[in-house]
């Protein structure tokens, strides 16, 4: 039987994650099979008290016509348990460039709510392996790097993923076992999205080819996860020895030379570490690079720049990233670029909207973008935007960037003249 086994899975996977009896538990429950087993698994190990009080939460995501009767086969579930139940529905932006990612991002921002309003400590999801190799697959044709092909991560930030080394087929067998009857979502099946196309079609073929292809998939993933454990720690390393002063979260001393020692990729992750100690800081990919020509270049002189969140100066051979309060002066002069004829620059203010490229066309208050990227009120009082002139459209804000589908390329300079020349997202 699938019954025990799983369940004992589960629970070393729980435990390996950090979760105790003591911690409140909630399970992200859509009523398909994944999630159904995986709720019933957790409230028979909250039974037994090998873990914390189990809720389930379920996120409406208002796609489909029935979509209520799925809310319905959860609080059924919850019943067989005896365990809470929450419905939360969201709205889902129907205009975005992938529907997918949008309803995905709105579910996570309800369960990230949620946990802080009911207090849970870790949020289950019902991931498995055969979602792992799909998502590995997708990423691989994407061209994805060593970090995307690394997939599904089993544990990130309050959620955990138990069923990580569970195939489907276990699945269903446990479903039947146990008497569950979830709920089938009929778009799992739409050829429209990449992962049903993926999942229907590409898998099936080169299982074909090769029946272990989806345990090869995952231990491609795993692969790819120790290669980022191995960056990480000779990044570490290699910023240890190029550290040479800190003082509180002010600012951090980096002695050029060492760091210019390591490969690129050692040094833009370094580079990424150390600025992770400043919460408002926000280091991307083109910011890293910009970064990286800083230590590339060779030493002369003073050479300030500004970044999002934090300012990084190299003065011969010492790399200043400064965090200090003023290091973002009120002052600011900006250079827009972009298709429109006209356009406002001015400072934020409350009750401005903008749908920021990372949501994909959803639309948020710049107060909670800013809240979420965590900028310091002393940061975001002053903060700049551009808008369309026309129709007063936001188009790109300081510490948060352009919006969803912008074209306009923004350059700020700070008006002193010792930074006539800084530049900043």
């Amino acid at each position: 039987m699938a019954g025990p086994c799983l369940r004992d899975r589960v629970l070393d996977n729980l435990l390996a994650s950090g979760v105790s009896a003591a911690d409140r538990l909630a399970v992200a429950c859509s009523g398909g099979p994944d999630s159904a087993v995986l709720a019933d698994i957790a409230m028979a190990l909250s039974r037994h008290g090998a873990v914390g009080p189990v809720a389930l939460v379920h996120v409406d995501h208002g796609l489909r016509p029935d979509s209520a009767r799925d809310a319905d086969a959860v609080r059924a579930l919850a019943g067989r348990g005896n365990a809470a139940v929450h419905v939360v529905r969201v709205e889902v932006d129907r205009r975005s460039a992938s529907l997918e990612r949008a309803a995905r991002e709105a579910r996570y921002a309800a369960f990230d709510r949620a946990a802080r309003q009911w207090g849970w400590h870790f949020i289950l999801l019902a991931h498995t392996a055969s979602d792992q190799a799909e998502t590995v697959l997708m990423r691989v044709l994407r061209g994805a790097g060593v970090t995307g092909v690394a997939g599904i991560p089993a544990l990130r930030d309050r959620y955990v993923r138990p069923l990580l080394t569970t195939r489907r087929a276990e699945i269903e067998r446990y479903a039947a076992e146990h008497g569950l009857a979830p709920v089938r979502d009929p778009m799992n099946d739409d050829p429209t999205f990449f992962r049903s196309r993926i999942r229907h079609r590409w898998l099936p073929a080169l299982r074909a080819e090769n029946p272990g292809l989806d345990r090869a998939l995952c231990q491609l993933a795993e692969s790819a996860r120790q290669q980022r454990q191995v960056l990480d720690f000779a990044s570490m390393m290699i910023l240890e020895q190029a550290r040479i002063e800190t003082r509180g979260h002010a600012a951090v001393g980096l002695r050029v030379s060492e760091l210019a020692r390591a490969p690129d990729p050692v040094i833009g992750r370094a580079l990424a570490l150390a600025v992770q100690s400043c919460p408002a800081a926000s280091l991307e990919a083109r910011h890293q690079r910009v970064l990286l020509d800083l230590v590339r270049r060779p030493a002369a002189g003073t050479i300030p720049l500004d970044l999002p969140g934090f300012r990084a100066v190299r003065e011969y051979d010492t790399l200043w990233l400064e965090f200090v309060p003023g290091t973002l002066p009120d002052s600011w002069d900006a250079t827009v670029e972009g298709p429109e004829q006209d356009y406002i620059i001015r400072h934020w203010q409350p009750g401005d909207r903008m749908r920021p490229a990372r949501l994909k066309g959803r639309s948020r208050k710049l107060s909670d973008l800013f809240a979420d990227a965590k900028v310091p009120r002393r940061l975001r009082e002053r903060a700049i935007v551009v808008a369309r002139k026309r129709d007063g459209v936001i188009e790109w804000a300081q510490y948060i960037g352009p919006a969803f589908k912008s074209a306009v390329d923004v350059v700020l300079t700070r008006s002193d003249p010792i930074a006539s020349n800084n530049m900043s997202d």
